[in-house]
C-alpha cells in the first residue's frame, strides 16, 4: 500500500513533465515555421536556402503589379472593315470557314447569315457566332483567330524621292517618315515640313516643322514622333515654282538655294 502512494506522485509529476515539454517544442517549431515563412516572402522563385516561395498573386511579383508581368493590361483589339477571321468549330468541322469584315462592319456566316462584326473584340465575336449556330448545333464551341488585320501605318506625301503609304512597325519620327520615302527632292523645302493627324471625323490636327534647322543644329529632340495615320507632306519651295518659266543662269544669278 505504501508502494502505491509512492508510485502515484512519481507519475504524477512524470507527466507534468512531459506536458511542459511538448509546449515548448511546439512553440519552438511555430517560430522557427514563421521565420521561414518571413525570410522566403519578399523573393520571388528561389527562397532563402532553397525554400520555394510562390507569388501571392500570379502575373505580379508577390502582389505588386508589373506591366511586363500582366500587372497591366492595353485594351483588347475591336474588329475593323477588311479584318479577316477564322473561325472553327470544335466538333462540326463542316462549318469551317474564313470571313473578312465587309465594309458595313458584318460578315456572312455559313448557313447563319449575318452577323455584326465591326466594333467587337476577337472574343465578344466569339460569342456571337456561338450564339448565331445556337439553332443549328448543341452548345457549339466555335474558337475565332484573327489571320489578318489593316496594320498601322502613315504616309508621305509632296517632294519626297517615294511618296506613299507605309507600315508605323516601331517609333517612327517625321525627320525617319521622310528618309523612309526616299528622303528630300530638290525641289523641296525642307524648312516647313507639315504634319496632319486626324482628331476626329471633323477635325484636323497641323503641325509645321523646321527639319532643314533641326538637322542642320543637331536638335532632332523637337522632332515629332508620329501616330498611326498621319500624314506627312513636304511642299515645294518657292524657286521650284518659277524656275520653268526662267533660265539657269537667270536663276543662279539671283537666287541664293540655301535660303530654303
Amino acid at each position: 500500500m505504501k508502494r502505491f502512494f509512492i508510485f502515484v506522485p512519481f507519475i504524477t509529476f512524470a507527466f507534468l513533465v512531459f506536458a511542459c515539454s511538448s509546449a515548448a517544442f511546439a512553440q519552438t517549431e511555430k517560430s522557427e515555421g514563421e521565420g521561414r515563412h518571413t525570410s522566403s516572402s519578399g523573393l520571388t522563385g528561389t527562397g532563402a536556402e532553397g525554400v520555394e516561395s510562390t507569388a501571392a498573386k500570379p502575373g505580379g511579383a508577390d502582389g505588386l503589379g508589373n506591366p511586363l508581368l500582366g500587372g497591366e493590361r492595353r485594351p483588347l483589339y475591336r474588329l475593323r472593315p477588311s479584318d479577316v477571321l477564322e473561325v472553327t468549330f470544335t466538333v462540326a468541322p463542316e462549318f469551317n470557314q474564313i470571313l473578312t469584315v465587309q465594309p458595313d462592319g458584318y460578315v456572312t456566316l455559313k448557313d447563319a447569315g449575318l452577323v455584326e462584326a465591326q466594333g467587337l473584340t476577337v472574343p465578344e465575336f466569339g460569342t456571337a457566332v456561338q450564339k448565331a449556330y445556337a439553332g443549328y448545333l448543341h452548345e457549339p464551341q466555335a474558337a475565332v483567330a484573327l489571320k489578318d488585320f489593316e496594320r498601322p501605318y502613315f504616309v508621305v506625301g509632296g517632294e519626297v524621292g517615294k511618296p506613299g503609304k507605309y507600315e508605323l512597325r516601331s517609333d517612327t519620327t517625321v525627320a525617319e517618315a521622310v528618309q523612309i520615302a526616299g528622303g528630300f527632292t530638290q525641289q523641296a523645302k525642307h524648312s516647313q515640313v507639315v504634319l496632319f493627324r486626324r482628331v476626329n471625323d471633323e477635325l484636323m490636327e497641323t503641325r509645321l516643322l523646321n527639319l532643314k534647322k533641326m538637322l542642320k543644329q543637331n536638335c532632332l529632340g523637337e522632332d515629332a514622333h508620329l501616330r498611326p495615320g498621319d500624314l506627312v507632306y513636304v511642299p515645294q519651295n518657292q524657286i521650284s515654282k518659277i524656275s520653268k518659266f526662267l533660265t539657269k543662269p537667270s536663276v543662279s544669278m539671283y537666287v541664293n538655294p540655301t535660303q530654303f
